[in-house]
């Protein structure tokens, strides 16, 4: 196909016009770093062109004298040493806790605010670090969600934890609902929730508790074998050497059922027949321990031998409900050792300057 003469003249004069152009040597956009101001900015400058380069507003320039680039022969822009740093906005000081060290940030910086839950709040949610250095919303306030006072339960009442002034409460404070005896309420605490709202009243109804029962190596100090109502106290002790572990008295709870009743734990029998314990504060023989018996939770302390420094150290064990561990580095000594050669023991030599870390629960260290 043949082309038109008019069109292939018209692509030549183009092809031309785009030579003699590209032939003169431009200079493009100047590099710049973050924060100078790319405003006034050509694509395209001669050979020549002067350029002052500033900071963008909420930047600091690193010199007072302006920064000029000019456009060499060569097509590239001489060199300019302008540093530009964002302003700096004051961290308020109630948020600085949580700024993890931090006292200012940076221009452009946005802080987000919220509130846990329960409170509410005053004032904007977020806030801007502004080209002059101050925040564009100040921190806003957690306000405690108010909620009504509460309703009292039918034949009952409500007792709050901290006196009232007022019509409303705040949230987190809480109140215990009573009902006229002998009747308990359905659930016994209250309190303001985060939705405003405050807890339903709970039933008065009549509720009793079986007749108590005694525990093991254990009595009862004060109680009638019989149905208990509500609140209704029975009171526990511990035959001779048995430690009370728990509340000494169980109450007929709302429920129906008797709190937690007390455990009596067991002592301990000290399992070797031939050594030097520490217990009590004093360094006994095993035979001088009369009766062998260690009471739940006490401490007794056994002596080894550290067979490299020829030095002895302690070691803590504790009555744990009838249970004493003998240390594992414990070694009793033999009949002949234990009676000719006592001083020789671990727990009548020196002792080591150091020794390993004793337990949480062992007493002092024995000397």
């Amino acid at each position: 196909m043949k082309m038109a003469p008019g069109f292939a003249l018209l692509l030549l004069c183009q092809l031309a016009l785009y030579t003699a152009v590209t032939s003169k040597k431009v200079c493009g956009r100047p590099p710049v770093t973050d924060g100078i101001d790319e405003l006034t900015l050509k694509l395209v400058y001669e050979i020549g062109d002067e350029v002052t380069l500033t900071c963008a507003q909420g930047y600091l320039p690193s010199t007072t004298t302006p920064r000029r680039l000019n456009c060499s022969p060569t097509g590239e822009w001489t060199q300019s040493d302008l540093v530009c740093t964002p302003k700096m906005c004051p961290i308020p000081r109630p948020l600085q806790p949580l700024a993890m060290g931090m006292t200012e940030a940076p221009f452009k910086t946005m802080l987000n605010f919220t509130c846990d839950d329960g409170y509410v709040m005053i004032g904007a949610n977020k806030s801007s670090c502004l080209h002059d250095g101050t925040w564009s919303n100040p921190p806003p306030l957690c306000k405690a969600v108010n909620c009504p006072l509460p309703q009292p339960p039918r034949d009952g009442r409500v007792v709050h934890d901290k006196p009232l002034t007022g019509t409303t409460t705040m949230y987190g404070l809480g109140w215990t609902y009573e009902c006229n005896p002998p009747k308990a309420p359905s659930y016994e605490r209250g309190s303001c929730m985060a939705d405003g709202s405050a807890t339903e009243p709970p039933v008065c109804r009549e509720v009793s508790c079986s007749s108590p029962r005694g525990i093991p190596n254990g009595f009862m100090t004060f109680a009638v074998i019989r149905p208990h109502g509500y609140k209704e106290k029975v009171k526990y002790a511990c035959n001779e050497h048995y430690v009370l572990d728990g509340e000494a008295e169980t109450f007929c709870q709302n429920t129906g059922n008797w709190s937690a009743k007390p455990v009596c734990r067991a002592p301990c029998t000290v399992n070797i027949k031939r050594g030097r314990i520490f217990y009590n504060a004093r360094k006994l023989w095993i035979a001088d321990l009369k009766p062998n018996q260690v009471l739940h939770g006490e401490h007794v302390a056994f002596y080894c031998l550290n067979k490299a420094d020829r030095c002895g150290y302690p070691v803590a064990s504790t009555c744990n409900d009838g249970t004493l561990s003998i240390p594992e580095c414990f070694e009793e000594p033999g009949r002949v050792e234990y009676t000719l050669k006592a001083k020789s023991l671990p727990s009548e030599i020196q002792m080591c300057v150091t020794s390993p870390p004793a337990s949480p629960t062992s007493p002092g260290t024995p000397v």
